[in-house]
């Protein structure tokens, strides 16, 4: 009687799970994924051979043989909950299928004989392995995974086929109850649970006596929160979220979109790498703060040292730990999962005061405290700390836009404000390119001399208060001629620049790159960096310069697929010389980086030459009390902006400049990004002409100096060339006839 009202099959037979959102790079890394259930649905016929047995060991060996039911399972359950305070299951595989499709798991004889039935009905009506193959995509295996090949990548970073048999035996172990076996959660259970799995594996000849033994013996390295993804791409990952739900909405997530980016895994890896470093160099810069808290472990077990280590966040490699013991010269901490960490030596150096007994007990470090720990280059264990500064990069094809790498913040999970798109920041010296391209279009030539000396304005000047710029080293070299004030970042050359081509043409040339008039008022200020942009806003004026002129759209999603792979849309990118609107004079634009190359081989960048590259270019940029730091660079291929500072502003230091505190981010990106990369001599253009000229910016046969004019633009002769020539002429009549 109860047979007819049970549920159609339909939902199996027609099987639509919700399948989240998946972002790949470029090059097909999975880079993040979106949705209630993380699922990655696999064809059992892809299934390793040995996955599937150790499913079958440790939930229904007896899966191929029984029609839904075991009843030889139901006996020896039976027996054992009889005989042992154990309780054991009797459920096939087929019931599991039936319970997690239709019904509740509440413990009832009812659900039990209608979980029967349907068993006997989802038997009658697939075959073993399309019985197979649902539960190892629908099955729930904790940390919001469904099915073995999400599970495997949650915990593992790996596919299927990557597997470790002890792998394996540890995802087998998760379905019998995914939260009391967690890897993540309980590791010590759920080493039990792998070796219960591993012994039943041995016992049915699946594996043999050496796998058992290495199985067991084997380490397991388990994932935690998004290092699941091969590489880090958080923000990036975010904004493609954002792309696509203002698309489909609620569909974003079960529909199983796949969208692939610009980015390529090799430069994220590389951008993330470099931020991380960067910030982290500058943190140690300014000394160790002391420990983020403290906790009671006088009576303590490693239980209790979890669950402290629970309550404090995640910090990628920065890993946080409970101080154990505390020697002459050496620290134990204890870090979730179990793992200790035996910091000693060099290890200690950055944080040697506060274990200091003079250090006030809130700095000192002692047993309890809660530090951060993190492997270094050669795999020892040394402290650190989470920093307080925030850092981005991004880089992009500047002929084409489309984004290689991006990185938002130093980490995601603790601040989720993308600094590359949202945060809006004074550019300092960064912006002194654009003054200068603008001074070009007004017949200034790098060769025109301008005073570095003082000058004092009034508030109706400046729009906002009395003002005396200075240069950054205090100092003032008297005439100079433009290419060597931008080489030496010259504030008061720059402003007298902007005093002849008036701030009101500044502002209209700016808008030509890209940025925003409102936020770059028509001041003498201006000239200095005291507008506001974003990163982005600076990705594109600086591939404006690489280029030859173009103004291109920046782009992160090469196309989206649905499900079952069909495009529905691909972007169709404005590319600079083939439909991109030219903004500049491509004169101007070849000029400009020869003048942003003296800067990295003479000037504020010079860092950029331990990259041993010729066809680099690019200006850093330092604000007012040093509250912000850049470096935006670019070789013809490739354009990187970095930037360095507090979110609530306030000083980096003294002495952090865009040298010091941004260009090794950029340096780090790029000395992997170009490794391979041919270098490139730019072409002067049709309509540009090389003079040779002196100090003072003369045209000089014999002056040393090359430098590049407009046509129209270009010196005549000096008084002395113009005697020196028909005596020369003379000469050659009266001796040579």
């Amino acid at each position: 009687m109860t047979y007819p009202t049970l549920p159609s099959l339909e939902v199996l037979t027609d099987y639509r799970p919700k399948v989240p959102l998946r972002v790949y790079s470029a090059d097909g890394a999975l880079l993040g994924e979106f949705g209630e259930e993380r699922r990655a649905l696999v064809k059992i016929d892809d299934v390793p051979d040995l996955m599937k047995k150790s499913i079958l060991a440790a939930e229904d060996d007896r899966f191929y043989q029984h029609g839904g039911v075991d009843y030889l399972g139901v006996l020896r359950a039976a027996l054992s909950n009889f005989t042992s305070d154990s309780k054991q299951g009797a459920s096939t595989i087929t019931m599991q299928v039936a319970r997690n499709f239709f019904l509740t798991k509440e413990k009832t004889v009812t659900r039990k004989f209608n979980e029967m039935l349907l068993a006997f009905k989802i038997e009658h009506s697939l075959s073993k392995n399309e019985i197979f193959q649902l539960y190892l995509n629908q099955i729930y295996l904790g940390q919001r995974a469904y099915g073995f090949a999400a599970a495997a990548q949650i915990y593992f970073g790996k596919t299927l086929d990557q597997l470790t048999p002890a792998e394996m035996a540890m995802l087998a172990g998760l379905p019998k109850a995914p939260s009391a076996y967690n890897p993540v959660a309980n590791p010590k259970r759920a080493k039990l649970r792998q070796m219960y799995v591993l012994r039943r594996m041995h016992e049915l000849k699946f594996i043999d006596d050496a796998q058992y033994s290495a199985a067991q013996d084997e380490p397991l390295h388990v994932k935690h929160g998004f290092q699941s993804f091969s590489v880090r791409a958080d923000f990036l990952s975010e904004m493609v979220r954002q792309e696509v739900y203002d698309r489909f909405q609620e569909a974003t997530y079960t529909q199983g979109y796949r969208v692939y980016t610009t980015i390529r895994q090799a430069d994220q890896q590389a951008a993330y790498e470099s931020v991380r470093r960067g910030v982290i160099d500058y943190d140690h810069r300014h000394g160790y703060r002391g420990p983020e808290g403290f906790v009671n472990i006088s009576q303590s077990g490693e239980e209790a040292l979890e669950d402290a280590l629970q309550e404090v966040s995640e910090g990628d490699d920065l890993l946080p730990a409970i101080v154990q013991r505390i020697g002459a010269n050496s620290v134990t901490a204890y870090c979730r999962g179990g793992e200790v960490a035996e910091i000693s030596g060099d290890g200690l150096k950055f944080a040697q005061r506060a274990l200091s007994e003079k250090t006030p007990p809130s700095q000192r470090i002692r047993v309890g405290s809660i530090i951060r720990v993190q492997r270094n280059d050669k795999g020892a264990w040394q402290i650190t700390q989470l920093p307080q500064v925030e850092a981005a990069f991004v880089s992009a094809s500047p002929q084409t836009g489309a984004i290689f790498a991006l990185v938002g913040g130093f980490d995601f999970t603790r601040n989720k404000f993308n600094h590359i798109t949202q945060a809006w920041r004074q550019p300092g010296s960064s912006i002194k390119p654009f003054i200068y391209s603008a001074a070009l279009e007004k017949g200034i030539t790098p060769a025109t001399i301008f005073q570095d000396a003082p000058l004092t304005f009034d508030a109706a000047q400046t729009g906002s208060e009395a003002w005396s710029p200075k240069n950054f080293d205090g100092k003032f070299d008297g005439p100079m001629r433009v290419r060597e004030a931008l080489t030496k970042s010259k504030n008061l050359v720059t402003v007298r620049i902007m005093q002849a081509i008036t701030p009101e043409y500044a502002r209209e040339h700016l808008a030509r790159f890209g940025f925003d008039p409102e936020k770059h008022p028509p001041y003498l200020t201006t000239a200095l960096g005291a507008g506001s942009v974003t990163p982005m806003q600076m990705l594109v004026g600086y591939s404006t310069f690489a280029n030859g002129g173009y103004r291109i759209a920046p782009y992160f999603i090469d196309r989206i697929e649905d499900g079952k792979g069909k495009v529905l849309s691909r972007a169709k990118p404005v590319v600079a010389g083939e439909g991109a609107e030219q903004v500049i004079d491509v004169r101007n634009s070849f000029t400009m980086v020869s003048m942003m190359q003296d800067v990295v081989r003479r000037g504020t960048a010079t860092r950029a030459m331990q990259l041993g590259r010729h066809d680099l270019a690019g200006k850093t940029g330092t604000t007012s009390d040093s509250m912000d730091a850049w470096f935006c660079g670019f070789q013809p291929s490739l354009v990187g902006i970095s930037w360095i500072g507090f979110d609530t502003p306030r000083t980096l230091g003294e002495k952090e400049t865009g040298g010091v505190a941004a260009l090794p981010i950029w340096m780090g990106y790029m000395a992997k990004a170009l490794k391979d990369v041919p270098e490139v001599e730019y072409q002067m253009p049709e309509g540009l002409v090389a003079v040779q000229i002196n100090n003072s910016g003369h045209r000089d046969a014999s002056g040393g100096l090359t430098e590049y004019f407009y046509e129209e633009h270009a010196p005549g002769e000096s008084l002395l060339d113009s005697i020196a020539k028909p005596l020369e002429d003379l000469k050659d009549k009266l001796f040579n006839p």
